[in-house]
């Protein structure tokens, strides 16, 4: 009896059919990178409106070490102190490190793999009957294995150069977010140096309005004493004693505040704020700073810098998202000696030799969707990065053109205060004049000089106005820090997927 089981065959036609159609369902699944691109344009600085070209050799960049045209060495030195080991830079240059690092894990894939594996063991074999391998009952076999194993991923698509690129730009960005905390630091020091100077100046006049006043007591109660005078004249005189005298003492602590944050900005003991000296900066000091709103502002400014290579970094990671669509080519090899049943001198014999060689193929056809997203999310991100970047522009021309218009304010301002103390002035001295010829009473004399006292703080105010706005200037045109390299244009777009907004202005 014929006990085979007659199956159903399926004829030329039919199987072509059928090859077909499940090639036709492989190529529409297989992903596809299509209809994925960034849509972001890049602002350029000369298509904002409102800025325009400055001479070229009318205006002068503020040095490396602006600050040292203050000419005061305990300045220099805070500044220079807060340079060396200040937490916050260390911090940042940790940040560098570590980048520099990932880096290397980064690139370490794209290198050579050679590994080693070795294992051995003896195997005693029972005597059961029952659970034991019969013949090799009561033996003892070595179980050894050697290889040695080669892989090289084969780049013929970008995908090693695509992360080697944008693990050099990670590390850049790291570094151009180390000069951002530089300028930083650097800003929070002299603006609270300026500050320590004003309040200086403020503590000289608010002392010597006290002894004017002290004075105007003596003459009232000489006055009341002479039956020319009233107590309540005494008394007004006497009650403004305190108000100054809470103002010397407000000033007297802000001076000591002062210290306290120059010495940690300066990462120095707290005890080493009372070595802190009156300033000898000079708050009517002028700087020698541009006039107008400059298109370097780009590489002078740490943190445009910083957004341009997070730029450079997102467009790279797109090209890396779009890579993962090709196919992954490696060339593997192994070599080994493998010993399963035999005694442990078996081990070397040519016989247990193995090896194999040859090409390995990855070719991404159906994943849900994964690469679609990973590309889609890196577009996303680069688009994300490309507006912050045209925020942050946007934000740095307007503050050097806010700091251009309150410099030009500030400098008329102190013109017309110094104006203000000389017309002041005149007015304290006609009236010395007159009381020395008997033309008047004292009191008039020593209400001219409250008077010029008032227009003399009004001055030491705006002169401090003034140097801190062209303190501000300076540090809004990157003063203080080393020009940075910059990322390419070509970087700064995706090489490998289109953009569909050009580099332009908004």
């Amino acid at each position: 009896m014929n006990s085979s089981i007659n199956r159903p065959t399926l004829g030329a036609k039919s199987r072509l059919w059928l090859a077909g159609l499940t090639a036709a369902f492989v190529l529409a699944g297989c992903a596809s990178p299509e209809g994925i691109h960034p849509q972001a344009a890049l602002t350029q600085p000369e298509a904002v409106e409102g800025v325009s070209h400055p001479a070229a050799n009318s205006d002068n960049w503020p040095s490396i070490r602006w600050w040292q045209s203050f000419a005061d060495p305990q300045l220099d030195k805070l500044v220079e102190q807060a340079m060396l080991d200040n937490p916050t830079l260390e911090a940042a240059a940790a940040r560098i490190r570590r980048a520099q690092a990932q880096a290397g894990l980064t690139l370490s894939p794209s290198a050579p793999q050679l590994s080693a594996d070795v294992n051995a063991g003896i195997h005693g074999w029972p005597t059961d009957d029952h659970y034991g391998p019969g013949a090799m009952a009561d033996t003892e076999t070595w179980d050894n294995q050697a290889m040695l194993g080669f892989s090289y991923e084969l780049d013929l698509f970008g995908r090693q150069q695509d992360r080697k690129q944008r693990a050099q730009q990670d590390v850049a960005v790291s570094e151009a977010s180390a000069r951002v905390v530089q300028l930083d630091l650097t800003a929070n020091l002299i603006r609270t140096y300026i500050a320590y100077a004003l309040n200086y100046a403020q503590l000289d006049v608010q002392k010597s309005r006290l002894a004017q006043q002290h004075q105007i007591v003596d003459l009232t109660q000489k006055q009341l004493q002479a039956g020319i005078g009233t107590r309540y004249d005494l008394q007004q005189a006497r009650a403004q004693l305190p108000v100054t005298q809470r103002r010397i003492r407000a000033l007297e602590e802000a001076i000591e505040l002062n210290r306290n944050t120059l010495v940690t900005l300066a990462a120095r003991p707290l005890s080493e704020a009372a070595e802190l000296i009156r300033p000898s900066l000079l708050l009517n000091r002028q700087l020698s700073l541009p006039s107008d709103l400059p298109l370097e502002l780009i590489g002078r400014r740490p943190d445009l810098v910083l957004s341009r290579w997070q730029i450079a970094s997102q467009a790279s990671a797109v090209d890396m998202a779009r890579t993962d669509f090709y196919p992954n080519i490696n060339l593997v090899a192994s070599l080994g000696q493998v010993l399963t049943n035999g005694a442990l001198n078996d081990w070397a014999d040519a016989e247990r030799r193995t090896f194999t060689a040859g090409p390995a193929l990855s070719l991404p056809i159906f994943d849900g969707g994964a690469r679609r997203a990973r590309l889609g999310i890196a577009a996303a991100e680069y688009d994300e990065a490309v507006q912050q970047y045209n925020n942050t522009l946007r934000h740095a021309l307007q503050e050097v053109s806010d700091q251009l218009i309150r410099q030009r304010s500030a400098k008329d301002q102190s013109e017309l205060a110094d104006l203000a103390v000389q017309q002041a002035e005149q007015v304290y001295d006609t009236a010395e004049k007159a009381f020395q010829r008997g033309l008047t009473d004292y009191l008039h004399v020593l209400d001219a000089q409250t008077r010029l006292l008032d227009q003399r703080i009004a001055r030491e105010q705006i002169h401090a106005q003034l140097l801190r706005v062209q303190a501000d200037l300076a540090l809004s045109l990157g003063g203080g820090v080393q020009f940075m390299a910059q990322p390419d244009d070509e970087q700064l777009t995706p090489a490998r997927v289109e953009v569909s907004a050009e580099i332009s202005a908004p």
